[in-house]
């Protein structure tokens, strides 16, 4: 199993790139923001990966962070979610935002991805509403939202002690974390996370 390539970019198009390590060409399909976030040819990256093998296929999917690839695992556990269409969700949302509107129901703005009808979008907001906390992947670098994440876990079990969902309390940490930066207090987290869940 191949969890990770750090090598020089060779070539990307759309859907894909190829990173050359050690003189193997890698082709590993990624997001459009996985993508963006690997900058110009020639330079050296890091793309986190995930194999699927099939009968007749073997394909390598990359991720900027784990974070995304942890999504992605996710967004393929729901029935009728294959790999072009979970790349299509992470291409069209950011992690927090997609994060987010499951927290909050919001199958809308899920169905904004290329791919994802009305009844899908619907189905995948139901069935990781309550996994999406859990999970806690957040934009950017913030460790997963978890009871053993120092200040965020912190944050999100005062939430969730106070009556909110485990998923609205992650969302709204991760927005607050967002919003202070890191190295923000435990109380400065809570205080701005409750604005957030308020509104």
């Amino acid at each position: 199993m191949i969890a990770k390539l750090t090598g020089r970019l060779d070539s990307s198009g759309a859907g894909h790139a190829v990173i050359d390590v050690g003189g193997v060409g890698y082709l590993v399909e990624a997001s459009a923001r996985t993508l963006d976030a690997l900058g110009p040819v020639g330079g050296t990256v890091t793309i986190h990966t995930e194999m699927l093998v099939g009968e007749d296929f073997l394909r390598l999917l990359g991720f900027a962070k784990a974070e995304e690839r942890d999504w992605f695992r996710l967004l393929t556990s729901v029935q009728g979610v294959g790999a072009k269409v979970a790349l299509a969700i992470l291409s069209a949302l950011e992690i927090g935002d997609l994060q987010r509107a499951l927290a909050s129901g919001d199958s809308a703005m899920i169905a904004r991805a290329n791919g994802v009808g009305p009844k899908l979008a619907q189905r995948i907001a139901h069935e990781l509403k309550d996994k999406a906390g859990a999970l806690g992947g957040i934009a950017g670098s913030s460790p997963a939202l978890s009871a053993t994440s120092g200040p965020l876990g912190d944050a999100v079990t005062a939430l969730t002690g106070l009556g909110f969902k485990p998923g609205e309390a992650s969302a709204a940490v991760a927005a607050a974390n967002e919003e202070l930066g890191a190295g923000a207090s435990l109380d400065a987290l809570v205080r701005a996370a409750l604005k957030k869940v308020a509104k």
